[in-house]
Order: C-alpha cells, then structure tokens, then sequence
C-alpha cells in the first residue's frame, strides 16, 4: 500500500459525464477522465485489505489492490500487465461492466468505493498510448485447430486464450464484422467501437482468422464444422428476446430493443438504411418497456434521435434508493440504479403492465394501455404473485421498444443439429469445464448461462478455452 491513510484523507472522485446539452447530441462517449495526477490518488485510497472483497466480487477474479497500487506509483506497464493476467479486454470492461467489484469494496460500506472500474479503464488507455500493449503471437503452433462460433465477449475471450496456448484459432461470426452485442448492441455513447477495432487488429496480428458473414448452420454445417477442426466452441449469446403477447403487437412502431440498438450502431458506422426501414424516435413520444441496462440505452438512444419524450416502464415494483437490507454489503446491492441516459430526461414508472397497442388510422402504434399491477405474497409457498389491480391508463407512444431481456439461445441450426442436451431453461448444457454432452463441443458466455454480464462472460470464455485445452492435451 502505497499511501495507507489515503482512504481517510482523500475523498473518492468519479469523472464524471460531458454536459448532458452537448452529449445529446451526438453519439461521442459520455464518459469523461480524470488527469493522471488525480486517477493516481483515487489509486491510492485502495487499503488492501486483508480479505480484498472486491477481488471476490469480480467474476473474472481481478487482483485489484495489486494494479491499484502499480498505478498510484505510475508503474503503467506493470499494472496492465497485472490486469490482462486476468482480464482479457479491460478497455471493455473498465467502461460497461456494473462494477461488481466496487460494490464489494470495504469502503462501499460508506458509499464511497475506489474508483475500481475508472481505473481500469485508465490503466488501459494509457498502457496503449504508452506503447505497452503489443502483438504477442504464440512462438510455436501445437497443430490442433479449434472453432469459435461468435465472436462476443466470450467468443473473443475463449479465441484469445486458446491462441496464446500455440492452438490455431478460427472464429465465425455471422455478422459483417467481429465484436458481437458489444459491436451491434452497446450504444457507441457507451463503448466507442474503435476500442473494439484497436483490439481486434492485436488478435488478428496474433495469429486468430475471423470469417464474417458467415452463418454457421446455413453458410457452413454445424457437422462439417465438427469434421474440420478438433474443437468447437459455441459463444452465440442468448438471441431469443422476450416477447409481449398482446393486442397490438405487430402493428408499426413496435419493435424489439436491439432492432433500433443495432441499427443506429450500423448506421454510425456508415451503414445506409432505407426511409421506409428507418426506426427512429425523433419527434415521437417513446415509450421503453422493460427497466435494465438494455432499456437504458434505448433511452439514450431515443434522446439522440431526437424523440420528443421518453417513458421507461418496469413491472417489478421500485427498487429502494441508497440501501437495501435484503441485499446487505458486500452482496450486489438491488437498489434504483439511475444511468446517464436517465440523467438526460426520462419518465421512469413501475409496477405497469402492458394490457395492448393501439393503432392510429394507419395501422400504427399511437397509445399503450398498461395497468397498474402488485405483488403479493403467497403464504404458503412463499412466492411473489403478480395481481393486477384494475387500474388502468393509456399512455401516448408512437414508438414503443421491448427491452425486456432475453430468454434463451437461438437452438436451430446448430444446437439442435448437433443434438446438445440444454438445461430447463434452453440453455447449452455443460460441465465445469464448458463441455457439453457432445465431448468435442464447448460452450461459452449467454449461450449456456442466459443472458449475462460482459464480465461473467469473458470469464465463461476464458474458462471454456481451458476447458478446450485440457481436452486437446488428452487427444
């Protein structure tokens, strides 16, 4: 420990985000940074602590107080290198991971954690600009050549592990171009996608193939797959969004969240899209339905399309502000999250169902009906019942998104072909080692736990990857 009174001395300082009237206005990264003196002293007020709690929380098992401290005494090199021992991409994570690390962090029981994830992302960019990260290919190949199917957070993860063990590397990925949600569905407000490119082109000089636009089950068999290389890592995320079955669910205006997130991604990306296929909020009334991270970014989406209003609705009731009792330090806390998004204009209501779309004389969404709804308790099992109270409204929207979560993996054209037992919940089903009953197939990231976080999902890739390299050493 660099400074040891540091944590009673210095107060925790957090960047902050550019102005919310210049944000809107583009899609720029509304995250700002602290010069190097001051991320140096929000360094120092990590105690390393003797049960590092935060280290604990991380799903990737980050060694925090020891990069904290490289960084307090301006060792970037060193830092960075203690980082990607157990983070393969901290240029993602230092800005869309929750920071579960943080909540868990001593000085969380007084609101005021280090700045664990603002740190990161620090050592990270200036490790790039310093001319720290570099190419690293595998001195020698160890002949086997091994799949990924996707080319997310997991996907990337697992291919990066296996490449550096000397193991030849091929990812598919059906889109134009790698990344996966963190390309096409991550708001570039969020996570500039040259972040992603800069990282991309390491992999690519370290020795991974990536073959875009292409769809294994349709481009390319599941099965020739399995007879051209030696293993197969499925990293296809949880694609199956969860639906409304309501009157008014196919009428105009109602589309999936990640219609318009991947979209208006294409679309900054230089992407022409036709008028008529255009979904956009500007001056529209828009109505998000669904309370997480997914409907977050469709707020500020729509504020950057220029809508004219932005309502979130939720049916789980409000979450509590500050502390929650259920969930006590240093447990994640369940307690009202406000993003930048909401910062820039949002009516947020809970305890809403939606009851259907209206349409206008054009065959339109014009108006929703929701109902306000409760949870009780039933005494006997001791589970939380939705009631509704028959108190209803209509609420004005001529754009509605669903951004209600995802349900589970997309199982036609590979996972039923290959015939892969899933779980009750439709999930690829695997071992510790992200083996799934077929011996040669493994699975990574959403596409066997559901839909996650990035942090849990490299951590899923990184363990199927070690998985995959036991299994290659018995052959």
């Amino acid at each position: 420990m660099g400074n040891p009174t540091a944590f009673l001395n210095i107060p925790r300082k957090e960047a902050g985000y550019r102005p919310v009237h210049d944000r809107v206005n583009d899609y720029g990264e509304v995250e700002q940074t602290l010069n190097s003196e001051d991320r140096r002293l929000q360094a120092s007020r990590c105690m390393e602590c003797g049960v590092p709690f935060c280290h604990w929380s991380c799903p990737l098992g980050n060694r925090q107080p020891e990069w904290q401290d490289r960084l307090y005494k301006n060792d970037i090199k060193g830092a960075y290198q203690l980082l990607t021992m157990t983070d393969d991409f901290p240029e993602f994570t230092g800005r869309v991971c929750p920071a579960l690390c943080e909540k868990g962090c001593v000085l969380n029981k007084q609101h005021e954690p280090v700045t664990i994830r603002e740190n990161e992302a620090a050592i990270v960019e200036r490790a790039f600009s310093e001319g720290y990260v570099t190419a690293c290919p595998p001195k020698k190949r160890s002949g086997f050549r091994v799949a990924v199917i996707g080319s997310g957070p997991a996907g990337l993860a697992c291919a990066n592990q296996l490449n550096r063990r000397g193991h030849s590397v091929t990812v598919f990925e059906k889109n134009e171009a790698p990344g996966g949600l963190l390309r096409f569905g991550i708001p570039d407000f969020k996570l500039n996608k040259s972040v992603i490119d800069r990282r991309l082109d390491l992999l690519k000089e370290e020795g991974i193939e990536f073959r875009c636009g292409v769809k294994v089950g349709s481009d390319v068999s599941a099965e020739d797959l399995l007879g051209e290389f030696d293993a197969v890592c499925l990293a296809m995320g949880a694609e199956v969004p969860r639906d409304l079955a309501v009157d008014g669910r196919d009428l105009k205006g109602v589309h999936f969240a990640l219609e318009l997130l991947q979209q208006q991604n294409r679309v900054n990306a230089g992407t022409e899209v036709s008028r008529q296929d255009r979904i956009s909020a500007k001056g529209k009334n828009v109505l998000v339905i669904g309370g997480g991270d997914t409907g977050s970014d469709c707020v500020g989406t729509a504020h950057r399309q220029g809508a004219l209003s932005v309502t979130q609705i939720e049916i789980m009731p409000k979450p509590p502000v500050g502390d929650n009792p259920a969930t006590p330090w240093p447990y994640w806390p369940v307690v009202l999250k406000t993003s930048s998004s909401h910062l820039e204009g949002c009516d947020r209501r809970w305890l809403l169902d939606t009851r259907r779309f209206i349409p206008d004389s054009d065959g339109r969404v014009s108006e929703v009906e929701v109902e306000e709804v409760e949870w009780v308790k039933d005494e006997g099992t001791g589970r939380m019942n939705l009631v509704h109270t028959g108190r209803k409204e209509i609420i004005k929207a001529e754009l509605v998104l669903l951004a209600m979560g995802f349900t589970q993996p997309v199982a036609e054209g590979v996972i039923d072909v290959l015939g892969l037992e899933k779980d009750q919940r439709g999930n690829v089903k695997v071992n510790e080692s992200g083996q799934s009953s077929n011996p040669k197939v493994f699975a990574a990231g959403d596409v066997s736990t559901g839909a996650s976080l990035v942090v849990r999902c490299i951590a899923s890739g990184r363990k199927a990857a070690q998985g995959i390299h036991e299994y290659l050493n018995r052959k």
